[in-house]
């Protein structure tokens, strides 16, 4: 049976972030993908312009509409917007019988907000409980956490508090410290796991957030554990940013293609 993974996320006119990378990737790890929309933006390689949310009513329709038709063996969300659609994600997510991956998009690379700060309590108490993955950057990490977080053993102490605050598993991006690109991943069974990479020097990252949560996504599709997902999702992330192509005149996408 084709495996088959769900987007829920911002569009992306230049198709390097949002649902349009996340459904790239998805067709590139051999998974059919399905997105429902969030929100609107204007951005290019050189940042977002403009954020228009959708109605939070179209959004839990679009998830409803295609649930009860293509069910997902997994399902991701990006950028929310605001905190109706948070909530609507929420109480959609209730009943769902597959694994949900969060990635808390709140500010975008050229500091666009993509979550609006009063949705932050309606993420943590509605939307974080439901989630079976999720995966901050250091910046979200330290919205959601309200705690510095700089290094290995802050990064460890930020994925124990969203744990308890009801994540099941919880993987802290450090992209953007020195060094290495480490991740660090707590499980539910309290197991703690890091995840390094070589560092590329590229100005070609736009959308590796959605890139890589994609590629973590579609491999629970295919029934991936947790641990195995998440390496092979950040072997790909590596290899992508390696092969960027160079589009653009910002910040350009990565290469989906990638092996």
């Amino acid at each position: 049976m084709t495996p088959v993974a769900l987007s829920i996320a911002g569009s992306d006119p230049s198709g390097g972030a949002g649902l349009q990378a996340d459904l790239k990737t998805f067709h590139r790890f051999g998974v059919y993908g399905e997105a429902v929309v969030t929100l609107v933006t204007v951005q290019n390689t050189h940042g977002v312009r403009r954020v228009q949310p959708l109605d939070p009513e179209l959004v839990a329709e679009q998830i409803h509409a295609v649930i009860t038709d293509i069910p997902p063996k997994a399902a991701k969300t990006g950028a929310l917007g605001t905190r109706g659609i948070v909530e609507a994600v929420a109480a959609a997510a209730d009943s769902f019988t597959f694994p949900l991956l969060v990635d808390p998009v709140m500010i975008s690379k050229n500091g666009a907000r993509m979550l609006e700060a009063d949705a932050r309590s309606s993420f943590l108490e509605k939307l974080l409980p439901r989630a079976f993955l999720v995966m901050p950057n250091l910046a979200e990490a330290v919205e959601l956490t309200g705690r510095a977080v700089t290094n290995l053993e802050t990064m460890a102490r930020a994925a124990e508090r969203l744990r308890a605050l009801g994540a099941q598993n919880v993987l802290v991006k450090g992209g953007h410290l020195e060094g290495d690109a480490l991740d660090v991943l707590l499980t539910s069974t309290g197991a703690l796991h890091h995840f390094t990479a070589p560092r590329i020097a590229s100005p070609h990252t736009h959308g590796t957030g959605c890139t890589y949560s994609a590629a973590i996504t579609a491999e629970f599709a295919k029934g991936a554990d947790l641990v195995a997902a998440v390496r092979q999702a950040k072997a790909f992330l590596t290899e992508a940013i390696r092969t960027s192509p160079g589009l653009g005149q910002g910040s350009g996408p990565l290469n989906h293609f990638a092996r």
